[in-house]
């Protein structure tokens, strides 16, 4: 068994980083205009929030596993990958109807939806800007990953947005969902590093692969917390997908394992609100509790994990090149926001 030292604390450490602080220095280096303001300021602000940013990271770690000397030739790709990211997040809150991102305000909510719409519009630019940056030998193949990528994850959301008007969703349809909608994205991350760090094609399909994995049982892991993690460390409304009766693998094995006798309950909880059923998070966490959905969604997010790492070990390159990667992955699995 590989021995990860700190892993838990990998990603408080990784904002000390010499890495981090690189990524900051570029990115705090590009200027958005002053005017109109209602457009680049709610940009500033979703950029200020910060977050774990992992999928810069990843673009930075992917170079690294083959040729650490491309690094700064990655930072554009990483910056608009960062972009991509949050302009994905402004537009899935608008949907979502979410108060809070990263324990403050949405930008919708801070501003409204069409300044948030259109600052999202704006990011997406932003983040085609950056990535003619990269080095013009690798342009071709980024830009095809990255134009696939976001496709899919759009194709994600639809599914995601579908899945609210439908009365069942299998298991397997909702981790094709995750995959597209959240996971393409770290595999893209991952797969642009290696692509500017020269890596073979074999290899760069083994690193995305790992991404991939790694991204559904992020997700998984985004569920449970959901439904279990610490408020105080959280950064968004615990409960929220209980709240919105959002179709989770935890909802899904309920459904599928609930007996004639809680029937009724649950769908007395599926018609509530907080205003007419105050307890519906409680409620439903303790049908949760009686058929033991918490272990069996920690099952499926190992199970994933377990992919991911068998992707990782198959890269050949030298073996401590992959710590940073594992320890990362064990942070992100052990995370409590």
């Amino acid at each position: 068994m590989r021995i990860r030292i700190f892993a838990y604390h990998f990603l408080a450490m990784f904002h000390k980083s010499v890495h981090a602080q690189i990524f900051q220095d570029y990115t705090n280096a590009v200027e958005f205009p002053s005017s109109p303001a209602n457009l680049y300021d709610p940009i500033r602000y979703i950029l200020s929030l910060s977050g774990k940013r992992i999928r810069p990271l990843l673009v930075n770690m992917g170079v690294e596993l083959f040729d650490a000397s491309h690094v700064p030739a990655s930072l554009p790709a990483s910056a608009a990958i960062e972009y991509f990211h949050n302009f994905s997040l402004i537009h899935d809150d608008i949907m979502d109807k979410a108060p809070l991102r990263r324990g403050m305000e949405t930008v919708h909510q801070k501003w409204n939806d069409s300044v948030a719409i259109l600052s999202g519009d704006a990011l997406l630019v932003k983040a085609y800007e950056e990535l003619v940056k990269c080095p013009t030998d690798k342009l071709a193949p980024l830009l095809r990953l990255f134009n696939r990528t976001a496709l899919e994850v759009c194709e994600g959301q639809q599914y995601d947005m579908d899945f609210e008007e439908r009365n069942t969703v299998t298991q397997d349809e909702y981790i094709n969902m995750i995959r597209l909608k959240t996971s393409v994205l770290l595999g893209c991350a991952l797969q642009m590093g290696a692509i500017i760090g020269n890596a073979e094609e074999s290899a760069q399909e083994l690193l995305y692969e790992f991404g991939v994995n790694l991204g559904i049982a992020f997700q998984l892991q985004d569920d449970l917390l959901d439904v279990y993690g610490d408020p105080k460390t959280f950064g968004k409304q615990v409960g929220g997908d209980i709240i919105s009766n959002k179709k989770t693998l935890l909802f899904i094995k309920l459904r599928e394992l609930l007996t004639a006798d809680d029937e009724a309950e649950f769908v007395q909880l599926q018609a509530s609100n907080l205003e007419n059923e105050p307890d519906k998070v409680a409620k439903m966490k303790a049908l949760y509790a009686k058929y033991d959905i918490q272990a069996l969604a920690i099952y499926q997010k190992e199970k994933f994990t377990a992919i991911a790492y068998e992707k990782l070990r198959a890269i050949r390159v030298e073996e401590s090149r992959k710590d940073a990667l594992f320890s990362l992955a064990d942070a992100l699995m052990n995370r409590e926001q």
